[in-house]
């Protein structure tokens, strides 16, 4: 009797469960059994690990062979256990030394003639052994920069599972034929879904330089947006922009990403391994390390939305979106339930969906950008531009964002109609994407510096209670808010997101901590009355 273990992981969401993967061989009728809750793709690797060993020069064991995947009560999907089951079948028969496999994790998808297939989900997955404490992981060789980003892990990476034996058994590693220059490779289809974002608004493309992506110069007029674009940006508040159609309101948000600071270390993995898992990271660029923007159409579903599929749930636009923009373009024409169904990560950053398979837990810390036309033909607010819509119709439509979700949103504002004036640029041009960004990264830093010894790094993440009781404004400032709350023009938590504005405006305009003017621009985006602030207030002079 033979016996080999080695390990792999199973991915649950974004998050990775080490799982270990035994082979047991008795004497008796050549049979291969795999148990251990594999689902369909699992249970086919029987034939793809058998075809790839018998190809890549070993003999297959004629003998009762039993794989085990333990934990049995953890569900397994894909084909990433290919080279571990391959490795362990090995192993107990011999071919290569058992104690050489014990402590390795393998991942990687087995192709009939033995080459080693990329699959998504390594970085989760390695970030999972990691945490479980083991040192050693082989991965296939596309996907071996991507696992190399986890530290304190030796990254192996195999082109065939040939290497992989000669590797183990210190034999001549033999030399794979590479992919000739300029001919497709076939092997990186296993990295990229069809549909799964990239081209099709749900996400945008990674590979773009956000240096040579749209200036914010080019939006013309719309200074008072263009100023709720910075504040959204320097504390990372939700932002609402409502007006007629060509107002300019796509435009802005599609410069939102070129103002907001690169992401850290830590906000990059978590990004990476999001992608990796929704099957959007394109190869050769493991690390994200710009804020993810994500478009959804307003005809998308919850599931696309929010996250779900068969089986377990993969992430939807709103984890996509993590650490970056999900801009909804025509929100009112999003469904309801949709459009309610941000509300939880919105407001914890994460979001919970339960299914019948199991409940997983996605990242969904995102940056909240809503556009909005006034009706539905969009020329209510415009003076002599015949709008037709019944008022009732408009009250409907005006309806479809509930006020909950309103509520969560901190900066509403009005995008003005362009004049001819601005068009021509008679009224001089905005500053340019840098100039704003730099400005951004400043308040930032002032932020940070001030939040240094808490878990929070932005304004918008600091509770309500910190704000009233050591984060205070400048004594009388809060006077015309404390008039909102009686009138019942604010809410208990819309004061909490107005001082969270008003410290990013003070960050911006270089305060030590909000004054009335701050206040009174954080109030008049949120509530859009105005409180006679100049256009810009709250700027550096």
């Amino acid at each position: 009797m033979g016996f080999a273990r080695t390990c792999s992981v199973a991915l649950v969401g974004v998050e990775g469960v080490v799982v270990e993967v035994q082979a047991d061989l008795e004497p008796g009728v050549a049979a291969f059994t795999l148990v251990g809750l594999p689902d369909k793709s699992l249970s086919e690797s029987r034939d793809r690990v058998r075809a790839a060993v018998v190809n890549s020069g070993a003999e297959w064991p004629q003998k009762k062979l039993t794989v085990g995947l333990s934990p049995a009560s953890v569900p397994k999907s894909g084909s990433g256990f290919d080279l571990a089951v391959a490795a362990a079948v090995l192993g107990a028969a011999e071919r290569i030394d058992p104690r050489t496999i014990a402590d390795l994790v393998l991942i990687g998808e087995l192709g009939l003639d033995g080459r080693v297939r990329p699959v998504r989900g390594v970085l989760p997955a390695v970030l999972a052994a990691a945490d479980a404490g083991y040192r050693q992981v082989v991965v296939p060789e596309q996907t071996a920069g991507e696992a190399a980003l986890v530290p304190g892990v030796s990254v192996l990476g195999v082109r065939t599972l040939r290497q992989l034996i000669a590797v183990l058994t210190d034999e001549p590693v033999p030399d794979e034929e590479p992919t000739e220059e300029g001919r497709p490779d076939a092997m990186l289809a296993g990295l990229l879904v069809p549909g799964a974002g990239i081209g099709t608004g749900l996400a945008a493309d990674p590979r773009a330089d956000p240096a040579g992506g749209p200036d914010l110069a080019d939006v013309a007029g719309q200074h008072r947006a263009r100023h709720a674009l910075e504040i959204a940006a320097a504390g990372s508040h939700h932002l609402m922009l409502s007006g007629p159609p060509g107002a300019g309101k796509t435009m802005l948000a599609e410069r939102l990403p070129g103002i907001l600071p690169p992401l850290t270390r830590h906000e990059s993995l978590e990004v990476t391994a999001v992608h990796s898992v929704a099957g959007i990271l394109p190869p050769g660029e493991p690390l994200v390390r710009r804020a993810p923007y994500c478009a959804p159409h307003h005809s998308a579903t919850m599931q696309s939305l929010v996250g779900g599929g068969n089986g377990l749930p993969r992430p939807g636009a709103v984890s996509l979106a993590h650490r970056g923009i999900l801009f909804l373009d025509e929100a009112p024409e999003f469904s309801g339930k949709v459009l309610d169904a941000l509300r939880q990560p919105l407001e914890s950053g994460h979001v919970v969906i339960a299914r019948a398979a199991g409940v997983v837990r996605l990242p969904a810390r995102f940056l909240l950008v809503l556009a909005a036309n006034p009706c539905p033909c969009g020329r209510h607010t415009l003076q002599g531009a015949g709008c037709e819509c019944p008022s009732a119709l408009v009250r409907r439509y005006q309806a479809r964002l509930s006020g909950p979700l309103l509520d969560r949103v901190d900066l509403r504002v009005e995008a003005e109609p362009v004049t001819r004036a601005d068009l021509l640029g008679q009224g001089g041009r905005g500053d340019a994407t840098a100039t704003v960004a730099a400005r951004v990264h400043e308040a930032r830093a002032r932020a940070a510096a001030r939040l240094a010894d808490t878990p929070w790094s932005v304004n918008s993440e600091i509770p309500g209670h910190e704000l009233r009781t050591r984060h205070l404004a400048a004594p009388g400032a809060l006077a015309a808010a404390e008039r909102d709350i009686e009138r019942g023009l604010l809410t208990a938590r819309g004061l909490d997101r107005v001082l969270r504005v008003a410290w990013t405006v003070a960050d911006l305009a270089g305060h030590d901590r909000p004054d009335g003017g701050d206040i009174a621009l954080a109030l008049e985006m949120r509530t859009g009355i105005a409180r006679g602030v100049p256009v810009g207030a709250g700027e550096r002079a």
